[in-house]
């Protein structure tokens, strides 16, 4: 032989290739030129080993996903499942946003008041109850004991204003003898400055008039103005399968309706509008009634506001309904405002805050053409309306 084929001989017969050629044959499967041929360079799973990992069927590598059931999968399906119910929630927010704005009825243009205080600390709402009959058929004015009269009227009126020291719902009698400055009505036509009652402002000025007396008297600027009717009260009350009262006194008036026991009880839209409207049984007459109104207003919004009417729909939509279709707001008003205002009268109620009445030093005042009217204590009236211009905390009672 040459010297390469005893080079080749050698080798063969050298203890290493003997090792190798003594060690059984590798199985086909194994077989290096087979794999070449398949293309594959993985070794097959070995027996025993877990599925699962990076490499092999039902993992998460590149040869597949993951088989259907595994906790992956589940997972998956769970978050493609809140997925869309956040994407339902606020398609359904953003449809009931839409739906409530648009019933909202903004018709005062407090633009359009003249000789403005500057405003102060906090906002302040102008909250009117008005007489009008708007909505209501013959039978339900005399159901309801509202009588028929034509025009409109201010049934009660108070500010509330919120801020940092605490929210306070302030009652203005619809007989304070007060100041209606000089203003400009509908015509044109330019009227000076006179002494009526308050509520005169309303009946010949509106809203806005209203707005421009009261901001007059008090130095206070309002932000907000919302009014609403008897229907519209009437309607929200029972919106709300009535709001629930507990009286410490029996009262019975028959002008407006009203005849109540003592004690806690549920009253619906009717008997609440008696509610708030009787005045010949309370011994200060307009000003008790007040008081009343004030506890049934705090009562109301604590109820609207309450979890089992925002997370009930079937009460929550009607509420909205109802609130909104007779509810009179300006122009800038929003339904963040609105809401900042109910959740403020429920404040009152929740301690965080109080409900008076404006100073009085006079509650029979003869007048020379309004009859009897109130008269407000100037000294301590004007002091009240500098802590709440201030936002301070109030030290000044009613009395």
């Amino acid at each position: 032989m040459n010297a390469w084929s005893d080079g080749w001989s050698d080798n063969a017969n050298s203890p290493q290739q003997r090792q190798r050629t003594s060690e059984p044959p590798l199985p086909p499967e194994m077989s290096p030129r087979r794999a070449a041929a398949s293309g594959a360079g993985a070794l097959p799973r070995q027996q025993g080993r877990a599925s699962g990992g990076p490499g092999y069927p039902g993992g998460n590598g590149p040869s597949g996903p993951r088989r259907p059931g595994v906790p992956g999968s589940r997972a998956r399906k769970v978050k493609i499942t809140l997925l869309a119910l956040v994407v339902a929630l606020l398609a359904v927010s953003i449809g009931t946003y839409f739906w409530a704005d648009g019933k909202v009825r903004r018709e005062v243009d407090l633009n359009k008041v003249a000789s403005r205080p500057a405003p102060g600390n906090g906002t302040n709402y102008l909250i009117v109850g008005s007489d009008s009959r708007e909505g209501l058929t013959k039978a339900q004015e005399q159901a309801l004991h509202t009588g028929a009269a034509a025009g409109k009227r201010t049934d009660s009126m108070m500010i509330l204003h919120v801020g940092g020291n605490g929210n306070t719902m302030l009652s203005l009698p619809r007989d304070s003898y007060v100041t209606i400055p000089a203003f400009t009505g509908s015509a044109g036509k330019k009227y000076p400055a006179t002494t009526h009652k308050l509520n005169t402002a309303y009946a010949w000025g509106g809203a806005e008039l209203l707005t421009q007396t009261v901001e007059y008297n008090t130095g206070l600027h309002i932000d907000h103005y919302a009014e609403i009717g008897f229907n519209g009260f009437v309607n929200l009350v029972d919106a709300l399968g009535g709001v629930n009262m507990c009286l410490d006194k029996a009262i019975k008036d028959k002008a407006s309706g009203a005849d109540f026991k003592a004690g806690c009880q549920t009253l619906n839209g009717k008997q609440s509008l008696a509610f708030v409207r009787e005045r010949h049984q309370e011994a200060t007459q307009d000003l008790g009634r007040m008081q009343n109104q004030q506890k049934f207003l705090s009562a109301l919004a604590h109820q609207a506001a309450s979890p089992t009417t925002i997370l009930n729909p079937f009460t929550l939509y009607p509420v909205i309904g109802s609130g909104l279709d007779t509810l009179i707001v300006d122009k800038d008003m929003s339904l963040w405002n609105i809401t900042s205002m109910f959740w403020a009268m429920k404040g009152v109620t929740s301690g965080g805050g109080k409900s008076m009445t404006v100073p009085i030093s006079t509650a029979n005042l003869q007048t020379p053409s309004d009859g009897v009217a109130v008269k407000w204590d100037m000294t301590k009236a004007k002091q009240l309306f500098s802590e709440l211009k201030n936002d301070d905390k109030i030290t000044v009672t009613s009395n």
